[in-house]
């Protein structure tokens, strides 16, 4: 068949490209398929001329590139019908053995290296598909599982026969048309490997994409190990699809149509098995976040009201303190100057339970910041909680010190009056004794007073004595 491609006498880089690019894939532009009701037609195009128009206002219908790919269209069409039509006759699941599996694989094969890059590698240049399949892994999530299980399969040393067991294991899973119609939707990364003017780049891919989606009424199972997918040859066997002068009989278009009326049937029945799958995956999220919404209003509520609680312990110790400082600075008045080290002690706890009140307070200030920071970000709910709920365990850790400081107030009040009262007990005791050696002093001073005038008294005896001796 590559003989059939007609060769330019003076050849040039554009139709040297073009002549090779013919030569590598069995659907020549020099044959035209087209589809005659379920059978394949083959027209030959002799007046096509691989040279192409230096500047095109359009696109040429003699387009080489154009007519391959309407030529690998028709081609996905027949084999994709053909392979659900013997599925079905067969009534059984198929494996790799079945020869229009086989075909299909091999005519997808050659929808997915049409106008390929070739990239330049260390070790030649490198033209394969599987770079473009790995796409579908970072656009679908689920796809990361055969694109994993392809990596693991023990004998795939190519790309390509990594791209070849990738498309076995899509059909496996049903999702083959799901994918490719996921990479057809993204030209801006299929471009990195695909030429502008490559099937998948333009409608007949995501033709392909949507006829794909009947192959998902039939099961395959399909055993890759021990088969060689790196060394197979990719031929496209045309006699399967020819036309038979003699198959044209009533019976044969009465099977034709009843076939024709259950495919549609197994469509519509996978398309609806489809919608309900999504229908049924969107009211799961609608019940899921519904319930997320209640519990995060729960939560929120909840965080409310111990927002609240905190609040009237703040309250509560904040009035609690006030009581204490004003109990505790009418007894420090009441002390004398020898209770001096016990008020600078008192004092300097003073000083730290301000510095405790000022604490709670930024801790209360901390918590309505993060009140506010709650109502605009739901999604910070548990992490908060978890933060007041430690706010609220140093909260009690330190109402627990401050109870256990002011009992210590409480004792050393305790302890201070108890001494006040000893020392008025010693000076009322001081004070008697000054009453009773002030009365002793004016005693001895009465007794004073006698004896000085008895002193006076003798002395004038005395003097009179003296006078009235001779």
């Amino acid at each position: 068949m590559s003989d059939l491609t007609p060769q330019s006498d003076a050849p040039t880089p554009t139709t040297d490209k073009i002549t090779q690019a013919a030569r590598e894939t069995i659907y020549l532009c020099n044959f035209r398929v087209s589809v005659d009701g379920e059978w394949l037609c083959l027209r030959e195009l002799n007046d096509i001329s691989l040279t192409p128009d230096p500047e095109p206002a359009h696109e040429d219908p003699k387009d080489p590139i154009a007519i391959e790919r309407l030529n690998l269209m028709n081609m996905a069409k027949l084999s994709i019908k053909g392979l659900i039509e013997s599925a079905l006759n067969l009534g059984r699941t198929l494996d790799s053995d079945y020869a229009p599996l086989q075909q299909f694989f091999v005519v997808m094969e050659h929808c997915l290296k049409h106008g390929l890059k070739t990239k330049k590698t260390f070790l030649g240049q490198n033209k394969s598909f599987w770079g473009a399949l790995e796409l579908v892994e970072k656009l679908t999530p689920e796809a990361g599982e055969i694109t994993a299980s392809v990596k693991d399969l023990p004998g795939l040393k190519t790309p390509l026969g990594r791209g070849r067991a990738w498309l076995r294991l899509a059909l496996m899973q049903k999702k083959l048309s799901d994918y490719m119609k996921t990479i057809i939707n993204r030209k801006d990364l299929l471009s990195e490997f695909y030429e502008p003017n490559a099937l998948m780049m333009e409608e007949e891919g995501a033709v392909i994409a949507g006829l794909l989606v009947g192959l998902n009424v039939i099961d395959a199972n399909l055993c890759m190990k021990g088969e060689d997918l790196d060394s197979q040859v990719g031929v496209i066997d045309f006699s399967m699809y020819l036309k038979d002068g003699g198959h044209s009989s009533k019976s044969a278009e009465g099977d034709g149509q009843i076939t024709a009326i259950l495919d549609q049937k197994n469509y519509v029945e996978e398309l609806n098995r489809h919608l309900s799958a999504s229908v049924n995956n969107l009211q799961a999220k609608v019940d899921a976040l519904e319930k997320s919404n209640t519990k995060l209003t729960e939560e929120l509520a909840v965080a409310n009201n111990r927002i609240i609680t905190l609040q009237e312990d703040v309250e509560r110790v904040k009035e609690e303190s006030c009581y204490q400082l004003e109990s505790n600075r009418k007894a420090l008045r009441s002390d004398s100057a020898a209770d001096g080290q016990a008020l600078g002690e008192t004092r300097k706890q003073l000083k730290e339970e301000t510095l405790l009140r000022l604490d709670v307070e930024k801790e209360l200030e901390v918590q309505i910041g993060m009140k506010q920071e709650m109502e605009l970000s739901m999604k910070m709910l548990e992490k908060d909680i978890c933060e007041k709920q430690d706010a609220l365990v140093e909260l009690r850790q330190q109402l627990d010190d401050l109870r256990a400081i002011n009992q210590q107030l409480t004792h050393k009040s305790q302890s201070s009056e108890a001494s006040s009262k000893q020392k008025s007990d010693v000076i009322a005791r001081l004070e008697e004794k000054i009453n009773q050696m002030a009365g002793t002093v004016k005693q001895l001073e009465t007794s004073e007073k006698h004896l000085v005038k008895q002193a006076r008294n003798l002395n004038s005896a005395a003097g009179k004595l003296l006078q009235m001796q001779p």
